[in-house]
Order: C-alpha cells, then sequence, then structure tokens
C-alpha cells in the first residue's frame, strides 16, 4: 500500500518519519485555521494549545508539503501508526487531490491522505472552533506542554511557509498578534532577492577602464612613481 500524505501544519517542517518523495503544492478548497486544541503536544488539558486544521471554504487553496511512502507493507504500516498516534486530535482521515502547479485544472496526485477534525464541539473533543484573533494569540503566547510551547508552533509554521515560498495571510496575521502579546517586534527574515537579467541596469554609474597597450602602460605608470 503506497501513500502519499499532505502535510499542512508541522509536517511542512518536522514530518518525522522515513519518507522516500516529498513534494510542494497544495489542495483546492481547503484553507488552514488555528480551530484545534492540543493538549499532550504543545499544551495541557488544563490549558490547551491551538493548532492548525483545515477548514472547507470554496475557492481557497492550502500549500503544503505532500510526502510518498513505499518500500513494503513493514515500512508503510510503521509511517500510518506513527501517524496516527502523532495525529491523534485529528478524528478523520480525507481523501483529496493535490495540485503542484498554480492555477492547474488538473492535479499532479489524486487520494492523497488528509487529517482533518470534525469542526463539532459534541462530537469532537479537540475542536475548539474560531475565536477573536487576540483571544487566540493570548492562547497560544502562554500555552505548553511536553513537546514545546505554542508560540514557537506557530512561528515555526510562519517560517516553513515562507521557505517554500507561499506564506499564508491568516497564518501571518495570527503569528504577528503573538508577537504583540509577547512584546516582540522582529517577524521572518525576508530574504534579499537576486536581480535578474531584465531588472539588471544597461548603464553604469562606474566608467569603462581603458585598456592601454603594454608600451603606453609602462610609460604611464612610470610617470605616476
Amino acid at each position: 500500500m503506497v501513500f502519499w500524505i499532505f502535510g499542512y501544519g508541522s509536517l511542512v517542517w518536522n514530518p518525522g518519519f522515513e519518507y522516500d518523495e516529498k513534494l510542494i503544492g497544495y489542495i483546492k478548497d481547503y484553507r488552514r485555521v488555528f480551530d484545534l486544541a492540543c493538549i499532550d503536544h504543545r499544551g495541557t488539558p488544563e490549558k490547551p494549545a491551538r493548532t492548525c486544521t483545515l477548514d472547507e471554504s470554496k475557492g481557497a487553496i492550502c500549500w503544503g508539503a505532500a510526502y510518498c511512502v513505499r518500500g513494503g507493507p513493514e515500512k508503510e504500516k510503521e509511517a500510518m501508526e506513527y501517524l496516527e498516534r502523532r495525529e491523534c486530535e485529528y478524528d478523520s482521515k480525507t481523501l483529496v487531490d493535490f495540485f503542484t502547479e498554480e492555477d492547474s485544472l488538473h492535479p499532479a496526485l489524486t487520494g492523497v491522505i488528509v487529517f482533518t477534525s470534525t469542526p463539532d464541539k459534541v462530537n469532537n473533543k479537540y475542536y475548539l472552533g474560531p475565536a477573536p484573533l487576540e483571544e487566540m494569540a493570548r492562547q497560544i503566547a502562554t500555552a505548553s506542554g511536553p513537546c514545546g510551547n505554542n508560540q514557537e508552533y506557530i512561528f515555526k509554521m510562519e517560517k516553513a511557509l515562507h521557505d517554500i515560498s507561499h506564506e499564508d495571510d491568516y497564518i501571518i496575521e495570527l503569528a504577528n498578534e503573538v508577537r504583540k502579546v509577547l512584546g516582540i517586534t522582529e517577524s521572518v527574515p525576508k530574504e534579499k532577492k537576486l536581480l535578474s537579467p531584465s531588472q539588471i541596469p544597461l548603464k553604469s554609474h562606474i566608467s569603462p577602464v581603458k585598456i592601454l597597450p603594454l608600451p603606453e602602460a609602462i610609460a604611464a605608470v612610470a610617470a605616476d612613481s
């Protein structure tokens, strides 16, 4: 059973399992939200953290990474068991189409597994639902658990999307609100872009160097001495 799995949260920067291939791309009609509780990694039952889940949203796209696991039943079983333990707060698996080209009508992969959560506070004890930005930021800024604190999670999420060149405005806005709570002013560093040939000026303010014939060059050096 060869399978592909789509990561949109911590799997983007820390898959944690052995995989054979990785693709950067997106899924359609889903958006990333911080509406899921985490009580065993970056939070506790008394003070849950907020982590990513997906919200169905027509026309939206969600960038992330798809991982392929192949190599025999034992390896594939081991990877899936690890993922099910790690993603225990997600109560369902969904099969989605995965795209690698922007504005593409044709998926690069079909039947890609993605862990999702039911947006129902009654039937899903981990579902927190949406909240005002300031409230979510305070919760993220103060929650921590055995695997670290919640603020680190969102900052790593922000950086991971920056690193694959597909930043998420929602994540940036929430991360900046967390920084306000913490009194932090720095943000994800923007890398300097190299100029393309079309952007390089045709004329330079530096005067061209005149190459003299050898006898003249020797005479000029002697004159300057």
